[in-house]
């Protein structure tokens, strides 16, 4: 049986760890873990239920460590974010879980991307590491089509189940010699992190572009966003309106329909209209878009106009406050 040492952080990491243990064997977990969220983590869960041990130390040295302590035949890494340096990397082999069709998207935030995007599809690929970011030999690739109603937890969802099937078989294949396919570097194309601020919606973009903005960062990702009063405003559930009324005199962002009774709220964008379904002020329960947004004399986003109130509502008070403190 092949011994196996999983690395993974991330959300992909528990069907990896489903899969490898039906075939091989796993002699550790690498996840790092706060004492506190151990217990709500479902993967800790699984790995203490299997008696796998767990490592909660995730630094190049402590892996190095644990390599030169088990020398496993194999490393699977899924959702790590760190690239290994050759002097690790030559010490086992290491295959590396990628969420999208190598050598396209290589990088960070695959599927958000590809959503993003527009793309016709996403993908899961397992290679071989190399020095070189998301390069090595292709060991497995399956590439599912992305509808038009799919957000990033569906095809997670879909590719865990993929990894589920193929990781450990993918394995073993390797183990008995197998090496993959090499990579066309010439058409490599790359992501970039993404950060929770990214995900501003800018009204005067076009429907779908803001659409597949929303639908790329639903829960467990920190949701696309806007302003309304003022305030951060999550918007988990919108859907581009068919065959809306045209709008010659257009205003993105300002709200030109609400319904109190289906909970839902019209709104402008660069080229249509969107509806929203469920929205949330940061710190408050995710609710009906109707139920925080009343007036169709709304309008979403930041404007030069809020900006200027909230300066002057500042500067007033910090003039209180120098008054006071004489």
């Amino acid at each position: 049986m092949v011994n196996v040492l999983l690395i993974g952080i991330g959300t992909t990491t528990f069907s990896a760890l489903e899969s490898l243990i039906s075939k091989c064997n796993v002699q550790g977990l690498v996840r790092n873990i706060e004492t506190e969220s151990a217990v709500d983590d479902p993967v800790i869960t699984f790995a203490q239920e299997k008696g796998i041990p767990i490592f909660s130390k995730i630094s190049q040295s402590e892996i190095k460590s644990l390599l030169l302590k088990f020398q496993p035949d194999c490393v699977v890494i899924s959702s790590y974010n760190q690239i290994l340096p050759p002097a690790i990397i030559e010490l086992s082999t290491f295959l590396n879980v990628h969420y999208s069709p190598l050598p396209n998207y290589r990088g960070r935030a695959n599927v958000n991307w590809a959503i993003i995007n527009n793309e016709s599809c996403a993908a899961i690929t397992i290679h071989k590491i190399s020095p070189e970011l998301d390069e090595g030999n292709i060991l497995f690739q399956q590439l599912i089509p992305i509808h038009s109603d799919h957000t990033v937890a569906d095809i997670y969802d879909r590719l865990n189940t993929i990894q589920r099937q193929f990781l450990a078989e993918t394995v073993i294949k390797v183990f008995n010699g197998y090496q993959g396919i090499k990579q066309n570097s010439v058409e490599a194309t790359y992501c970039c992190t993404r950060l929770p601020e990214d995900g501003e919606i800018n009204w005067s973009d076009s429907t779908r572009s803001i659409d597949c903005l929303i639908r790329a960062l639903v829960s467990p990702f920190p949701g696309a966003y806007t302003y309304f009063q003022q305030k951060k405003l999550l918007i988990w559930q919108a859907q581009i309106l068919n065959n809306p009324p045209v709008y010659v005199g257009r205003i993105p962002g300002r709200v030109i329909g609400r319904s109190k009774t289906a909970g839902y709220v019209d709104v402008l964008t660069g080229d249509g209209v969107l509806r929203l379904f469920k929205v949330q002020f940061v710190g408050q329960e995710i609710t009906a878009a109707a139920n925080i947004i009343k007036s169709t004399k709304s309008t979403l986003g930041v404007r030069i106009s809020d900006l200027l109130i909230r300066i002057q509502s500042l500067e007033t008070e910090t003039t209180k406050l120098k008054e006071n403190a004489k």
